[in-house]
């Protein structure tokens, strides 16, 4: 799992608190020929979703690389590095990310800290005025905020980190535009034989925190406007923050009955015969940009973590 993919790369220094989310091309380029020489073979989530099911030969173990959101350095700098190796990769878009009009709130979250001496605002029925005159105030600030936000039911949230940004002299939709591919370049990347496009949501929206109704409508209005877009229906789909608060046995169901061959989550772990039973809760492995070396990989490769934090069962889709 991987989001944004750029030369900049993680700061060496000074607040950069969604760090984790970006690595460098050169990372990418090092990891895919890793696993090759791993012995991995390179597959689509299709193809990886088709061999659990028994429609394929597994002669190997496979790996499928998958971005989601739908960031400008996928198209500008992740692209290169998957033609240089061959590998299929899948993009996953909210629709509105692409319109250029999404709150990304986390970013909107730290543009606002990155950028101000003091914030202010209300938060949980109570004021806050917070010092961010240094990185390591900001560093505090952000973390002060940053989980109270996420958790917020999502119209809320949205609302409110709509009035904190404006607030602060911070536009969230130039923002979202900067940040973002546009739908002509999604056309040419989809376009790659390599490529396949996946369904994130409209909005990028935690779907477990929405009414079933209204759950639907965000995964199938993004179906739609991709297909509208592209001319062909996705069939793959990734949960928007993809954690057990955000996506559950509720949603897991939805989505297979909405359609989709796949879906992923971000629960930890390896991908087990047993998945075929769950080909809609699907984990993976995150490249983290706080651990940009080879050993961090050979550990996730490895399972070992994942049986400890998922209490040595292979599969986690409670």
């Amino acid at each position: 799992m991987l989001h944004h993919v750029r030369p900049t790369g993680v700061a060496a220094h000074g607040f950069a608190p969604n760090s984790g989310l970006e690595i460098t091309p050169h990372f990418l380029d090092m990891v895919i020929g890793h696993v090759v020489e791993e012995g991995y073979q390179l597959v689509s989530l299709t193809e990886a979703a088709s061999r659990l099911k028994g429609e394929g030969p597994v002669e190997r173990p496979f790996a499928v690389f998958t971005l989601d959101d739908g960031y400008e350095d996928n198209f500008v700098h992740a692209w290169p590095v998957f033609r240089r190796h061959n590998c299929p990769f899948t993009i996953f878009v909210a629709p509105k990310i692409i319109d250029g009009t999404c709150e990304l709130w986390w970013r909107g979250l730290e543009a606002v800290i990155a950028g101000a001496p003091q914030v202010k605002g209300v938060l949980d029925g109570s004021g806050f005025e917070l010092d961010t005159r240094s990185d390591a105030s900001k560093q505090t600030a952000f973390k002060r905020l940053y989980w109270p936000v996420r958790s917020m039911p999502e119209h809320r949230q949205r609302e409110w980190i709509r009035q904190f940004c404006a607030h602060h002299g911070v536009d969230l939709d130039a923002q979202c535009r900067s940040e973002a591919m546009t739908w002509e370049d999604v056309r040419q990347i989809a376009a790659d034989p390599l490529c396949t496009i996946g369904a994130h949501t409209v909005n990028h929206y935690a779907i477990a925190k929405l009414p079933a109704d209204e759950a639907l409508a965000e995964v199938t209005q993004s179906r739609s406007r991709i297909a509208d877009e592209l001319g062909r229906v996705p069939d793959v789909f990734a949960y928007p923050y993809g954690d057990p608060d955000s996506a559950g046995p509720r949603d897991f169901d939805l989505i297979r009955e909405a359609g989709f061959a796949a879906a992923v989550t971000t629960r930890k772990g390896l991908i087990f015969p047993a998945h075929k039973d769950h080909l809609t809760a699907l984990p993976r492995l995150s490249l983290n940009g706080g651990y940009q070396k080879l050993r961090y990989v050979d550990v996730l490769l490895s399972g070992s973590a994942f049986a400890l934090w998922n209490g040595f069962k292979r599969v986690s889709v409670a």
